[in-house]
């Protein structure tokens, strides 16, 4: 059974923001049949690790680093799903997008533009900001999660977000009441980070759903990652 939850520590140093993926090119991809999308998930995988240990890319003074680790980890979650001949839209459509990010070539700017572009809305994902998935018995946050904490801090005002509820959740091993403590602790963890990066306390609810409402059907006791999770959901004000 899941066991008594580890202690965070907190001053993580956060880096640069991610943003999450659209829904196009993930459905897409979704589309395809399950053989042919192993291989295009693969692929994108190999290329995301590659860049990920290529000390020019590390080096470099762009985003290309976080958008290949953020593809790297949507794009292994995918393949851990496709292993089982499984289509995770969630995890596909991060890969998708995250994969995009990274081979993006950024357009040259004109000197003189003669009207400001209007602030980019599209990296402002509805509902569900951003998903961070833990270890086992953990309440440990993920090594990614201060990007995505990030991305949240630096762009509510520009994507119009006036609150956050951050909802725990856990896999199906331990009791009932052992798992709704833990999936609360999980929420407090994100939490907390994000109050850390900036984003006011009043603004964020936390709550844990234990192992109810789980991403995967699975039988009592089973552990999945795909239910260990944490989500960050938004309340938009309307206003961009």
């Amino acid at each position: 059974m899941e066991l008594q939850p580890a202690k965070w520590m907190a001053g993580a140093c956060f880096a640069l923001a991610l943003a999450q993926p659209g829904s196009a090119s993930a459905q897409a991809l979704a589309d395809r049949p399950t053989g042919e999308l192993r291989g295009e998930v693969q692929s994108r995988y190999d290329a995301a690790l590659a860049m990920t240990v290529d000390p020019a890319v590390v080096a470099a003074n762009s985003n290309a680093y976080t958008w290949a680790s953020e593809a790297k980890v949507q794009c292994g979650i995918a393949l851990g799903f496709l292993k089982s001949n499984t289509k995770d839209s969630e995890s596909l459509r991060r890969c998708d997008f995250a994969y995009g990010m990274m081979t993006n070539r950024p357009q040259p700017r004109p000197e003189t533009p003669l009207v400001p572009p209007p602030p980019p809305t599209e990296n402002c994902p509805p509902v569900v900001a951003s998903t961070f998935f833990f270890d086992w018995d953990s309440t440990v946050a993920p090594a990614d999660a201060g990007q995505s904490v990030a991305f949240m801090a630096d762009n509510r005002t520009r994507c119009g977000w006036a609150s956050f509820t951050v909802v725990g959740h856990t896999d199906r091993s331990g009791s009932d009441g052992y798992n709704d403590k833990l999936s609360v602790a999980r929420a407090r963890v994100i939490a907390d980070m994000m109050a850390a990066a900036g984003i006011p306390a009043q603004t964020i609810a936390v709550s844990g759903r234990g192992e109810k409402d789980l991403r995967v059907a699975t039988m009592d006791g089973e552990r999945t990652p795909a239910n260990r999770r944490v989500e960050v959901k938004v309340n938009e004000t309307g206003e961009r």
